[in-house]
């Protein structure tokens, strides 16, 4: 198949991408390689991509809405993987406007280039943030997600409901992944796992928030990976016992599905932290600050839906998934 995977100089793309051409399809990625993070990782994402020959990438923002159509006109894709989107709960607070142009305007052109250009399934990256204020754990795809706490959150409950609208009125095969925290090789640098790696390495302190009183469902990349691909290969269908009059967001009589894909166990950050300590052989000095502003305390996936869909079960223990980053960390950081 070809397949377009936009984001594809980011953490989730690069490997994503890198498993399609490993499977043998053709991929073309696209990215616009900003600077909201070092410009020089995203590049040496893009090398480990650039010498296979059924990989092509085009530096485009998806925002662009002439480029994207001419992209979408010329190539005829199969199917897309869209996950470039502005990211970061916390930046959203001081940069509204680039989460309005990335993930909102930029999401109407993937979902107008597949709707013209009769694209069979189209797969995006949403978030757990959706869940927001909700407290009922663990987080479901069945349960309301109306009380965003951040703006990033919101226009990620937005392409739920744009990409539903799509599915509705034109039969495009839609389906949303609420990712939960993933880590791994290749991570951003603007996440706890390489900002925790980073200071105990430099023997600066680490800052620890709600005084380490917080839960992450954190999942390994390569876990992450499988789930879509798994997803990819199975085009969203109408669910035939859907009722409206109880409405369950999860599904639909349109051709639409959302699932939560995390590690379906929750970690205490101060055990994350110690297995990181573990991994280097070096003890922490943690900084107890309160609370983020559009943060929240826990996040915990109910991954039951999607295990019943494509059979999704994650394998990688804390451990081994942070022996593994920590590796790559001294590896590609040369520490």
């Amino acid at each position: 198949m070809k397949i377009l995977v936009t984001g594809a100089a980011g953490f989730i793309g690069m490997t994503t991408a890198l498993r399609l051409l490993e499977r043998g399809d053709e991929v073309v990625g696209l990215d616009n390689i900003n600077d909201y993070y070092a410009v020089s990782l995203k590049e040496s994402r893009l090398e480990q991509l650039k010498h296979f020959p059924d990989f092509r990438f085009v530096k485009m923002d998806v925002a662009d809405r002439p480029g994207m159509e001419e992209l979408f006109a010329d190539e005829k894709f199969d199917k897309v993987i869209h996950l470039a989107a502005q990211a970061g709960v916390r930046y959203s607070i001081q940069n509204p406007n680039a989460y309005v142009d990335s993930n909102l305007v930029g999401f109407v052109n993937i979902l107008e280039g597949c709707r013209h250009n009769q694209v069979q399934h189209l797969v995006y990256a949403s978030s757990s943030s959706v869940y927001g204020g909700n407290t009922k754990m663990p987080f479901s795809e069945h349960d309301s997600v109306d009380h965003p706490v951040s703006l990033y959150a919101a226009t990620k409950k937005a392409n739920e409901l744009m990409a539903h609208t799509y599915s509705h009125l034109y039969r495009l095969p839609t389906t949303g992944l609420r990712f939960f925290t993933v880590y791994g090789p290749w991570g951003r640098p603007d996440m706890s796992p390489i900002l925790f790696a980073s200071a105990i390495l430099e023997g600066r302190p680490i800052n620890v928030f709600n005084h380490g009183d917080m839960q992450r469902d954190f999942t390994y990349i390569d876990d992450i990976v499988e789930g879509v691909l798994r997803v990819l290969d199975k085009t969203a269908t109408v669910n035939a016992d859907y009722e409206p009059i109880s409405a369950d967001p999860a599904t639909s009589n349109a051709p639409y599905r959302v699932f939560n894909i995390g590690n379906n166990d929750p970690v205490q950050l101060l055990d994350f932290i110690g297995a990181i300590e573990s991994a280097i052989g070096q003890k922490a000095e943690k900084k107890l600050l309160p609370m983020q502003d559009g943060d929240v305390k826990a996040t915990y996936a109910d991954t039951s839906l999607l295990n019943e869909w494509v059979g999704f079960s994650p394998s990688t223990p804390i451990q081994e998934g942070v022996n593994r980053f920590v590796t790559w960390y001294r590896d590609y950081y040369k520490v």
